[in-house]
């Protein structure tokens, strides 16, 4: 769950406590090319205010319509929208594209507050609910575990199902942490040098104050882990990815030049890895987009980290994209 998803519950909650009237909108399946995937979630009040986006067009519309008509189900059920061509094209839903939803009214808050207190502290939660007898439970949840309906019952995981280790509390370290965040990552910044994490201040992001190579083996960096060294400190960043690149995070990215990673990698050369475990790392790091600032190089950093994840499935993503650059020297 991203820190969408999260603003979606919390303003529920908030909803609820002022008396409202309020529905869960959670994506549970798709068809085709639809809009959202299973899992994405919006609150819709009675009087038509809505948080989140479960599909991003008139699907909203039309539930929006249906709340202040007081027609939305005063149990949990499902509403399924898209399946022919023509109420495709009616709720704005790409060619072929179905999206089954169940809509919940909010009543009981006790597994709101459980599982936003659980993602404050970055856990995992999966809560189950049966349509029929309208009964949900909660369960820690598994970095794999993901939404899954049956046509009874329904599963969501609320909770960050990545991680990101940032090596280094910079400028662009701390824009990275806000789009990185916004992404679905349970972010972690390591920086053991005082006159940087002095004045580090994110609360939403765990400040390490370990050394780098330290901190890799420490977190328990597993498949769900990317690991970006950002210092341009030879001593610190290379100390990182001579952990990382041996580990089993499914992306590591250094920043620097082409020639500065050059002698990197001659560097690395000098220890224990393997070529195939040198060729793993994306040096520069980033999607080549000419990035100059810090905040373009934290956008680059953060388009390469989505490429890498989705298209090669994070784990297999071992081998490093030849079309990254950072342009920082």
């Amino acid at each position: 769950m991203n820190s969408l998803d999260f603003d979606v519950l919390q303003q529920a909650r908030e909803w609820v406590a002022d008396g409202h009237r309020v529905h869960l909108l959670t994506v549970v399946q798709t068809w085709g090319s639809a809009p959202r995937q299973a899992g994405a979630l919006a609150a819709l009040r009675q009087d038509g205010r809505l948080v989140g986006s479960v599909s991003g067009g008139c699907v909203e519309d039309d539930l929006i319509a249906r709340a202040v008509a007081g027609t939305l189900p005063r149990t949990a059920d499902r509403l399924t929208y898209g399946i022919t061509a023509d109420e495709a094209a009616r709720f704005g839903l790409p060619c072929g594209g179905t999206l089954r939803l169940v809509v919940e009214p909010i009543e009981d808050t006790r597994w709101l507050d459980a599982v936003l207190e659980e993602v404050r502290q970055h856990r995992l939660m999966m809560r189950t609910v049966d349509l029929q007898t309208g009964e949900w439970t909660l369960s820690p949840a598994g970095p794999n575990d993901g939404p899954d309906f049956d046509g009874r019952t329904f599963r969501s995981v609320y909770g960050p199902h990545w991680r990101l280790l940032i090596i280094g509390a910079n400028q662009t370290a701390k824009v990275l942490c806000e789009i990185a965040t916004a992404l679905d990552f349970h972010v972690l910044v390591c920086d053991p040098r005082e006159e940087f994490f002095a004045e580090w201040n994110m609360p939403n992001v765990t400040l390490l104050t370990s050394m780098p190579d330290d901190t890799v083996t420490q977190i328990g960096t597993d498949e769900r882990t990317a690991i970006v060294a950002l210092t341009h400190d030879p001593k610190l960043d290379d100390m990182a990815l001579l952990e990382a690149l041996k580990s089993r995070a499914f992306y590591v990215g250094a920043l620097g030049s082409a020639p500065n990673q050059a002698k990197r990698r001659e560097r690395l050369r000098m220890f224990d890895l393997t070529e195939e475990e040198i060729g793993r790392l994306h040096g520069p790091v980033g999607l080549r987009i000419a990035s100059r600032t810090p905040a373009e190089i934290a956008v680059a950093i953060a388009a390469e980290l989505v490429w890498v994840r989705n298209t090669l499935g994070g784990a297999a993503a071992c081998t490093a994209n030849p079309s990254a650059a950072s342009r920082e020297n």
